[in-house]
This record gives structure tokens, sequence and C-alpha cells, in this order.
């Protein structure tokens, strides 16, 4: 039998899995590796190029509403707070969040997962809607047949440059790649402190990453879907002792639990406030296959 191809990034909790120590019982698997790993979103998608993916939040959403055959596993990959995951020009002088009304911000792709919190974050907490702004992005969405709103434009430009030049107001970026950037400062000066209340409040972090499979694997071959679940599951108990009490160690989580329907709940709302999708479907109902064919098995 042929290994299964898997795309999925190199994190604590799948390094056991990558690396054999962890492989999931009777299943060879072929990791590819794709760097960074939204590389592999769109192939997923569009060409169903892997057995088993890593896939973004948003990515998913558009995809169950495009129809393509893809089942999400309740296997949390990465996850992260995103208050300081948007940032302005050090010379535009203490630019607020109600600044960025009429305005022009930067951001990779609209259907970003980032861009999915950071725009909910700013709506939910400062009242400034994703149609209150103009988004400048780089790219496309990785589900062909999503439909972007009308204040989504495309740049061939450097998000950063625009910043520069001041032509955006603000970019939003993962922190760890804003803190290589000189110039760029936090748009929320009290991020650390907003999300300890947003945790405080809610109970969960912001999901970035689930595991996907493609459907006809999964209805051909539950077993094998079985035992990757269990192994990635594995792989998230063997690596938590080593990170006690770290974002990572918290958001990162397997299986249907309230904590992670109740946080993709609010990406789904976000989704269609911002019309990344316009269909309703709650989140219970993202793994409905996966209930079926291995969880009650």
């Amino acid at each position: 039998m042929n290994p299964l191809k898997v795309a999925i990034r190199d994190y604590a909790h799948t390094r056991a899995l990558k690396d054999g120590t962890l492989a999931p019982e009777g299943r060879e698997l072929d990791f590819v590796d794709v760097e960074p790993i939204h590389r592999a979103f769109a192939p997923m998608v569009r060409e169903l190029r892997y057995d088993v993916s890593e896939l973004a939040v948003a990515t998913l959403l558009q995809a169950v509403e495009a129809g393509r055959p893809l089942v999400a596993l309740p296997v949390v990959l990465h996850g992260n707070y995103h208050h300081r995951s948007i940032s302005t020009w050090e010379g535009l002088g203490g630019l607020a969040p109600a600044d960025l009304r009429g305005r022009r911000v930067g951001v990779r792709a609209y259907s970003q997962t980032t861009g999915l919190w950071v725009r909910g974050m700013l709506s939910d907490t400062y009242g400034v809607a994703s149609q209150d702004i103009s988004w400048v992005t780089a790219e496309g969405p990785h589900v062909a047949s999503a439909e972007e709103p009308a204040n989504v434009e495309r740049t061939d430009a450097k998000l950063v440059d625009l910043l520069r030049a001041g032509d955006l107001a603000a970019v939003v970026m993962g922190a760890r790649s804003a803190d290589h950037v000189d110039g760029l400062v936090p748009l929320i000066p009290d991020a650390k402190a907003r999300q300890e209340q947003h945790f405080q409040r809610h109970g969960w972090i912001p999901v970035n990453h689930l595991a996907v499979v493609r459907r006809d694997l999964l209805e051909a071959r539950p077993d094998a879907v079985r035992a990757i679940y269990r192994a990635l599951a594995r792989g998230i108990d063997h690596a938590r002792p080593q990170t006690p009490g770290t974002v990572r160690d918290t958001v990162v989580q397997y299986g249907v639990t309230d904590t992670l329907l109740a946080t993709l709940d609010t990406a789904i709302r976000y989704a269609r406030e911002q019309e990344v999708i316009r269909s309703a479907m709650p989140a219970e109902s993202l793994f409905a296959d996966f209930t079926k064919y291995v969880a009650q098995a």
C-alpha cells in the first residue's frame, strides 16, 4: 500500500510523528516539506494534492462552503493571540484602532486566518468593522471560487513598503515577523493585557490551523485516518510536558471539545461578518464526518 502523503509543519507536537517515534500503527507516511506551510493550502483545496494536510481555519471554511471534498480533524496544530498581529509605522505617531476607519490596511490575503482574527478583534473590541477599512492584499484566496468583498484590493508592491511610504495605515503581520522589521510598532500597545483579558473572558485562544484529510481517504480507509488522528493526539500529549503553561500548550489540542467548538463558532461568525464566507455553518458540522467515521468506531 502506498504511503500517505502528508503536509504538516514541523512543530514540537508533530516532530515525534514526523521522525517516526510515534508513527501511526501500520501506516507509512510520506512527509512533504512545504515552507512556509501556507503554500500547501491552495494545492490541498484545489488539487487534493495531499492525503493529510495542515489547513488554515478561514481556508477550511471557504473550502466547506465551496463543497471541496475535505474533512476536518479536531486537531489544532497552530494558534495564537492576535492583538500583536497588527502594526503601524512609528512615524505615524500614536495611531489608534479607531483611526483605521476610512484608511487602507495591508494583509497578505483577505482570507488569511490571522487577518480574520484581527478584524474580528477590531470589530468586537474597538467597534471598527471590516467594512470600515480598505484591505490591500498581496494574494488571493486559496479557494479559487471564493469571492472577496468590494473593499478588498490587490497590489504587487510589498506591504511594508506601502506602509513606509504612507500608503497604508497599518499592516497585519505575525508578531515574530513584525519584530524583525525596523520601524514597525504595535497598533495596540497594551496587547499583552488585552490578551489576558480575552482569555479570562472567553477561556480560549484563537485557532489558526487544523489538520484535514481528503474525504475519499476517510470514506475508503477510515482505519488509516483513525490511526493518523491517534498518532497526532499522542504527539500532542508527548510534547505537552516540554512546554507547560505556554500559549502553544494551551491552544494545541485534540478532540471535539466545547472549547474548540466555541472558538470555531466565533471564527465562523467573524467570517460571515467579514464576507469571507456567506453561509451559516455551526462549528460542530465541521466534524460530522470525523464523528461518523472515526470517533464512533
